[in-house]
């Protein structure tokens, strides 16, 4: 873990003692979290060595072995590429592309996703009502997605709302499963053919639409 580097020894051993408690208060249970590092690790070193610039643009999500991919990319064949990849990876389960390829977005997008992801991540951290520790959040271009288990359906729901209160968030995509029940079906094609354009369709999240806020002191046109 690269937050240890130049720690005394104790030091590294409490922080790396907080760090298995934290994986162990998650419903998907300590193994399971200490396997998804395991393998999102792997996936992260496959896509550095085959492509920097792959590595530097495109954001793994991984919950009990299911991978969701984002982020935007110039080239197709970049797309196919961190799609298989990220199956060449022992105990990947299910491969959730939502790689965009298009123009790389300016310093200011790149900005104002990092500040959408952390808003939501506080506000969720301060509401009791939410297990903040079994979430993950990621912001492409105005869009939020969003990983994990949900106690109920009503935690999600209040996830997605604070979700949709955040300035310029404008789409929300789910693909959180509630606790109890089993993820979302696949397709009956789960791997992309090496020879085809483009991956395999995503399987369908929960992607509920935001009304985009206007910025800070601009007038509403809602």
């Amino acid at each position: 873990m690269p937050a240890l580097a130049g720690c005394s020894p104790i030091g590294m051993a409490e922080t790396a003692g907080v760090f298995v408690a934290v994986q162990a208060t998650q419903e998907r249970g300590l193994g399971t979290a200490l396997s998804d590092d395991v393998i999102w690790t792997k996936v992260q070193a496959r896509w550095l060595d085959n492509d920097a610039d792959m590595f530097s643009k495109v954001r793994l999500q991984i919950q009990e072995g299911r991978l969701l991919l984002t982020g935007v990319v110039q080239k197709a064949s970049a797309r196919v590429t961190a799609v298989r990849l990220a199956w060449e990876v022992d105990g990947v389960k299910q491969v959730i592309d939502e790689i965009k390829v298009a123009e790389a977005p300016d310093l200011g997008q790149a900005i104002q996703d990092q500040w959408v992801a952390q808003e939501l991540r506080n506000k969720m951290l301060l509401d009791i009502k939410i297990r903040s520790v079994n979430y993950s959040v990621e912001a492409v271009e105005g869009t939020i997605y969003l990983m994990g288990i949900a106690q109920d359906n009503a935690e999600l729901q209040r996830v997605i709302d604070h979700a949709r209160d955040i300035s310029y968030v404008r789409r929300v995509t789910s693909y959180v499963r509630i606790k109890g029940e089993p993820p979302p079906p696949l397709p009956a094609q789960t791997e992309p053919a090496q020879t085809e354009p483009v991956p395999i369709q995503s399987p369908p999240g929960d992607s509920v639409p935001a009304t985009p806020h206007a910025p800070a002191g601009a007038a509403s046109t809602s």
